[in-house]
């Protein structure tokens, strides 16, 4: 069959690399694509975000199903209008991926399923979250309600930092997505994000992993998309796991299908775990990145028989093997990043790093030009292996990621410390 995959992140690159894998995949396409994308799939010139662009498309290149990989595509209802013109397509419709795109309209599906998450409330007006954050104290957490790349979570630790977030947020910093906030009580305990797939009806998990949101060692700086990540989450534990399915994960897909809006795609859950308990953070629905890199090198091939089955509701017979494996994927991002940052700089040491199913540099912001790689992105490289151990799979990835040459960008250098 012909795949389309759309985007042309890390995600998408650690996506194709999987599905070309497979036997079922005749010819594999993404759009917009990178540099890295390119050695395993045609890049086209689409707009992923263009329904009829991408429909029209696929009647001209005979595809037959449609990874959808980011969020925007899925909020602007792309899924919709590919499964109207009759494409088989992996991704939420833009009613169900309201999940992502309103934490609010996730607050209310959670108070409908008794699914346990933090306390919250909301609010359109500056001055009426300011009175109600003055009221709660900090620490407290303040999240802009749409859409904002990953960054649009503050954690304050003090007042003055939840009231400078309000007026940012308020105040345009993250466009629209701000207009309305969710303010949240400050949840302590270990993060993690389980990975589950859903055809409306059945979930089959997808696994388990942890990112480092700050961009620097320590849990320093600034939020970012995500600095590295490590897959399976040794705090979820097989207990709590099932915990954040039966109590959370499970309610949430029923809740959304009563509605009539059922999930078809993958539904991305945050957890704060402390004292084996999984309180539910956020969702997302769509692969997150780098943990999609780390699920993918373990995965395979297997990862397009487990979408397909999905896209046409066959989950209920679906399985994945999973070896008994750890992977770990370090991002190198271009310096400034999440602020400004320099593009175009050349990265230089790529060729030959490659080691099979151990070991894969998946590419995010990059384009090749002159028969160079230039960066053209904040997160550029996400340098990722895999191990008998978790130990393993780090010593892998960090001897790799110093043979490339790139004096524009920099990188964690503690990713996978809490477990390690």
């Amino acid at each position: 069959m012909n795949i389309l995959i759309l985007g042309g992140g890390g995600r998408e690159h650690a996506l194709a690399w999987a599905i070309a894998q497979n036997p079922k995949c005749d010819q594999l396409f993404c759009a917009p694509g990178n540099a890295g994308i390119a050695q395993v799939a045609d890049c086209v010139n689409i707009n992923p975000e263009d329904g009829d662009a991408v429909v029209d498309f696929c009647a001209d290149e005979s595809i037959s199903f449609v990874v959808i990989g980011p969020e925007a595509p899925l909020a602007a209802g792309v899924a919709d209008t590919l499964r109207a013109a009759g494409i088989l397509t992996f991704g939420p419709s833009a009613a169900a991926a309201q999940l992502e795109v309103s934490k609010n309209f996730t607050k209310e599906i959670c108070d409908a399923c008794g699914a346990d998450t933090a306390a919250y409330a909301h609010f359109t007006e500056l001055e009426a979250a300011k009175t109600y954050v003055r009221e709660q104290g900090a620490p407290i957490v303040i999240k802009a309600d749409g859409l904002a790349a990953g960054k649009g979570v503050v954690v304050a630790m003090d007042l003055e930092t939840a009231l400078t977030a309000l007026d940012d947020m308020f105040g345009g910093s993250f466009g629209e997505a701000g207009a309305e906030v969710v303010i949240e009580e400050f949840m302590e305990g270990e993060e993690a994000s389980f990975f589950v797939l859903s055809d409306g009806e059945n979930v089959l998990p997808m696994g388990t992993a942890q990112d480092h949101k700050r961009a620097f060692d320590g849990d320093q700086g600034p939020n970012t998309g995500g600095m590295g990540a490590y897959s399976p989450a040794p705090v979820m534990t097989a207990e709590i796991t099932e915990k954040a399915l039966n109590e959370t994960i499970i309610p949430t897909i029923k809740e959304m299908a009563k509605r009539g809006t059922p999930f078809q795609g993958v539904l991305y859950a945050g957890f704060m775990i402390k004292d084996g308990q999984p309180r539910l953070v956020e969702y997302n629905v769509r692969f997150g990145d780098p943990e999609c890199q780390a699920l993918m090198i373990r995965l395979g091939a297997q990862v397009l028989d487990a979408l397909l089955a999905c896209a046409e509701g066959n989950l209920a017979d679906a399985r994945i093997n999973w070896a008994d494996d750890h992977a770990l994927s370090v991002v190198y991002a271009a310096d400034g990043y999440p602020g400004a940052y320099e593009k175009g700089t050349e990265i230089a040491g790529l060729e030959g790093l490659d080691d099979g199913s151990k070991l894969h540099v998946f590419h995010a912001g990059t384009a090749a030009k002159d028969g160079k790689t230039l960066a053209t992105g904040g997160r550029v490289l996400a340098i990722t292996a895999r191990g008998d151990t978790l130990k393993q799979a780090h010593a892998k990835a960090y001897a790799t990621i110093e043979k490339i040459d790139w004096p524009e960008g920099f990188y964690r250098t503690d990713i996978g410390y809490r477990a390690l």
